[in-house]
């Protein structure tokens, strides 16, 4: 029966998504939804696509074996993130009026930064959407009570994620993830009331885990953990700034002001929100301390799922597993969409049309054929990594190290430095991206995490190459 609910709803997203296709006429239409959507849309798209499975599964799961401190990059990194984003880029990206957050380093620079870092922000999500379809069959294999294997239920969702994505775009994501984002809220809401009648009230579980350490969050006064807590910060707050589905929520907002404070909106929901899944989690130690010492000693994100089932009825069991497929499937959705737009805008259109302009009809067809050949090989990734035994939150974290390395100081320099020039984002990119990537090779477990390596060098190229080469400032400049 619980199965058949969770059927049931997958069914009505999938509606719900091809009704929002009817809205798709062209490229844009497809890709920023027109850039027409209100406050409350554009806010339920960025909580409701950053609020996802590691949110729900990979970070209580980190919190109940390490401890607040382990949660650096998620979600204190990534609410850092989005605020910044909101405040200090979306009103900037806004008026350029563009298609891709790629396209702005074209503009600025040249068309070889826009090809490397779009090919770089495209590969930054294979870890991101994996983890989503990750979850969507550790879902389908518990409900199962095993019958679907995870590797079946990866299967199975990601088929159901792409059947709505691939043909309402941005539309499509937009309005299943409004929908979404009202199944999390109020389910999630719901079940906290009901897990704290079993704990005598959320005061109990706070001081358990008081007692129990797991409220320590600053590092040791040593340069190497300290080091490690900022890069654990800086991986998500600032590595997933230059990322496509941050600035495509923003980019589909009706005004500038709807940018910034739908997004900054957001990241603020999804901070505070991400207290409910950590609550939920760790009420299972006082619950039932057996079922916590089993799931954690075998696989602890499966812990939540298997207490709401052993524990609560089958009504509250259909309401969390609705706002858990909720979650999923609008982070999977949005993160699907986007590394495909950068993809065919960014990297195929400017081979394309070296021998004939491409029409909007065609840009429209090639997007769609990109976001089914990007969701196989990210099921292809997903399934691998089940046999890696990488968990979901590990994916999401190491998704932005690249991007970081690559991305990010090109395009905080190329915003707000007027000297910033193509020879300072070229330098940028190649020693950010051969630091990190000789550190991860040679040392990868060194005093100095390689990626934050790799981002110090990128600031290091940035600055050397602009000043060295004079104040060419590429194509455009703001």
């Amino acid at each position: 029966m619980l199965l058949g609910f969770v059927i049931l709803y997958l069914v009505v997203s999938i509606g719900i998504g091809m009704f929002a296709a009817t809205r798709v006429h062209n490229a844009r239409d497809y890709i920023s939804a027109g850039r027409s959507l209100p406050l409350y849309i554009v806010m339920a798209m960025v909580f409701a696509t950053w609020f996802g499975a590691e949110t729900v599964l990979g970070i209580p799961a980190t919190f109940m074996e390490e401890d607040l401190g382990g949660l650096i990059s998620d979600p204190f990194g990534a609410a850092l993130c989005l605020v910044l984003f909101g405040l200090f880029f979306a009103r900037k990206l806004y008026r350029m009026n563009l298609l891709t957050i790629a396209d702005f380093y074209r503009e600025r620079y040249d068309r070889r930064v826009e090809l490397i870092t779009g090919v770089a922000i495209a590969l930054s999500y294979l870890g991101w959407v994996s983890a989503q379809v990750t979850a969507l069959g550790l879902v389908f294999n518990v409900l199962s009570d095993g019958q679907i294997t995870q590797a079946q239920g990866i299967l199975i969702g990601a088929s159901v994620v792409l059947m709505y994505t691939l043909y309402g775009g941005m539309w499509s994501v937009a309005l299943t993830t409004f929908f979404q984002m009202i199944v999390i809220v109020l389910g999630l809401c719901y079940i906290a009331w009901l897990v704290a009648g079993l704990t005598g009230g959320v005061a109990p579980v706070i001081e358990h885990a008081a007692a129990n350490g797991k409220f320590h969050f600053w590092p040791e006064l040593n340069a190497v953990a300290m080091v490690a807590f900022i890069s654990g910060l800086l991986t998500m707050g600032f590595g997933s700034i230059p990322q496509q589905d941050v600035f495509q929520r923003a980019n589909a907002s009706k005004n500038e002001n709807v940018a910034v404070w739908g997004t900054v909106a957001g990241g603020i929901a999804y901070f505070l929100f991400a207290a409910v899944p950590l609550f939920l989690a760790y009420s299972a130690t006082l619950i039932d301390p057996a079922l916590t010492a089993k799931w954690l000693a075998a696989d602890s994100q499966k812990l939540l799922p298997e207490l709401v089932k052993g524990h609560l009825p089958l009504f509250a069991q259909v309401i969390f597993y609705g706002a858990l497929l909720a979650v999923i499937m609008s982070t999977a959705s949005g993160t699907l969409l986007a590394p495909s737009v950068t993809i065919s805008e960014n990297v195929l259109k400017g081979f394309v049309t070296r021998r004939k302009p491409l029409s909007d009809k065609a840009l429209l067809l090639m997007t769609r054929w990109v976001v089914g050949v990007f969701a196989v090989l990210v099921t292809l990734y997903a399934l691998w990594a089940l046999g890696e035994d990488t968990g979901i939150h590990q994916m999401v974290e190491n998704a932005y190290k690249v991007t970081l390395v690559v991305a990010f100081v090109p395009l905080v320099a190329g915003l707000y430095w007027a000297r910033a020039n193509t020879a300072g984002a070229y330098l940028a990119i190649g020693l950010g991206l051969t630091t990190w990537l000789s550190l991860e090779f040679f040392a990868p477990e060194g005093d100095m995490p390689p990626h934050f390596a790799g981002f110090l060098m990128s600031v290091l190229g940035m600055l050397a190459g602009s000043l060295s080469f004079g104040s060419s400032h590429g194509r455009k400049q703001e």
